[in-house]
């Protein structure tokens, strides 16, 4: 298991190579790459700064990978997320899941994802051309991380 929190871009098939390098048993690995988009809600985006709290984010996602680990068999797992001033085509978020099955690592990395979008506390302020604006919660996300309740 690993998380990440940091400033910095990364290198997707590198982050994965060592992430499944030396690990015969796995057998299927699933990821999600988060992009910085150039229009949301019918507007330009111009750049995105994202915040975080350092300690309280880095404990939040360990405890979202742990969460996966325990309700799939998880030969791996990774958590990349990024913080500061990003422009359109950035990378913001990598999440890699990795089994000796893929059904596991689809689900998985689903999950990851859905959970990091409500649960981890980043805050994220776009910048238009005509003013900057913190973005909201969107009922979408809180929807698909509620499918991934456990009753």
């Amino acid at each position: 298991m690993a998380v990440k929190v940091q400033a910095d871009d990364f290198d997707v098939g590198a982050e994965i190579d060592g992430l499944t390098r030396g690990r015969p048993s796995i057998g299927g690995v699933a990821s999600f790459i988060g992009l910085v988009r150039d229009m949301a809600g019918g507007e330009t985006i111009r750049s995105m700064t994202l915040e975080h709290y350092p300690g309280m984010t880095e404990r939040m996602l360990a405890d979202i990978e742990a969460e996966a680990h325990r309700r799939w068999p998880l030969d791996a797992s990774l958590i990349i997320h990024r913080y500061g001033h990003l422009q359109p085509g950035d990378r913001i978020v990598l999440v890699v899941a990795a089994s000796a099955h893929r059904q596991a690592a689809f689900d998985a990395c689903q999950f990851l994802m859905d959970w990091l979008k409500t649960q981890a506390p980043f805050w994220k302020k776009e910048e238009t051309p005509t003013d900057t604006r913190w973005v909201e919660a969107r009922a979408s996300d809180d929807a698909a991380a509620d499918r991934w309740r456990e009753s």
